[in-house]
């Protein structure tokens, strides 16, 4: 079994600032994907909502009487 090795201060202080560059790009590209992520539930949220409301507008129109749909 060998000896581990022991690092000097400079060899950590170099390992941190590698560890720091690599988290900030992990964070980077998290923060991207969730952007866009967040824009598609959000574009599918709002064309759900004007798809709601022009059924919540059909509705009112017919209120109080019974609607046939019609068949394509």
């Amino acid at each position: 079994m060998s000896q581990p090795t022991a690092l000097t201060a400079n060899d950590k202080t170099s390992y941190l600032a590698a560890l720091r560059t690599a988290v900030a790009d992990a964070q980077a590209t998290i923060n991207k994907e969730l952007t866009a992520r967040m824009e598609e539930d959000n574009k599918a949220r709002d064309a759900s909502a004007d798809a709601a409301a022009v059924d919540d507008a059909k509705e009112e129109e017919n209120y109080g009487e019974e609607v046939q749909e019609e068949e394509d």
